[in-house]
């Protein structure tokens, strides 16, 4: 019991590890957040994806994506030209505020339809090839060294997931207030269009 608890904690550090740092996935589901549009479903997406992707990982289908580099280099080019496209958006965004920016409580600017958010945030995360390296390839590999837990510490690095993917869709909505007016508004899509923009072009580059 005590060898299994160790391998769910080793598995959520790792998880926690690779999924915090800032990337388009983080920044959609903060804007998703912020507006409280389809975050519920966003969260889901993001927790479930992950999940099943690290159980593809755990049970040793990193060999089969490492032999077979083309796809990552298709599934690269294609996340990089729809996260160029988003920031884009979000940079005429930032030069073209709308005026009912500051409606953050229903929907917020250019809110869309439930949708519209699923399908982006399908694209943004199985389109991006860094998704499959994490969870597929580098979780994968770490579980594997941990034999009979190796499933434990998969567990473990899903629930980070879990609930990284929670903490920040359902606890952006404590910045409405800040983001009450739209310059706010602004300083949020200029992060946003920076991080689709660096990690599209990173995305064309490296495929």
């Amino acid at each position: 019991m005590t060898s299994s608890i160790a391998a769910v904690l080793a598995g959520f550090g790792t998880g926690l590890s690779l999924i915090v740092a800032i990337g388009a996935q983080n920044a959609f589901v903060l804007r998703q957040g912020v507006r409280r549009h389809a975050v519920l479903a966003v969260v889901a997406i993001c927790a479930v994806s992950d999940a099943v992707l690290i159980a593809l990982g755990v049970a040793g289908v990193g060999t089969v994506v490492t032999a077979w580099p083309a796809a990552l280099t298709v599934v690269g080019l294609a996340g990089g030209a729809f996260l160029l496209c988003y920031g884009l958006l979000a940079a005429r965004r930032v030069l073209r505020p709308d005026p009912a920016a500051s409606l953050t409580a229903g929907g917020g600017p250019d809110a869309g339809s439930a949708r519209r958010a699923v399908l982006t945030c399908l694209a943004m995360t199985w389109l991006n090839p860094h998704v499959y390296l994490d969870t597929v390839l580098l979780v994968g590999s770490l579980a594997s060294d941990r034999g009979d837990l190796r499933w434990a510490f998969g567990a473990g690095a899903a629930l980070a997931s879990l609930g990284w993917f929670f903490a920040l869709g359902f606890g952006a909505r404590l910045l409405s207030g800040v983001l009450s007016r739209p310059r706010a508004w602004r300083v949020l899509d200029g992060l946003v269009a920076t991080t689709m923009l660096a990690m599209g072009t990173m995305l064309v580059a490296g495929a």
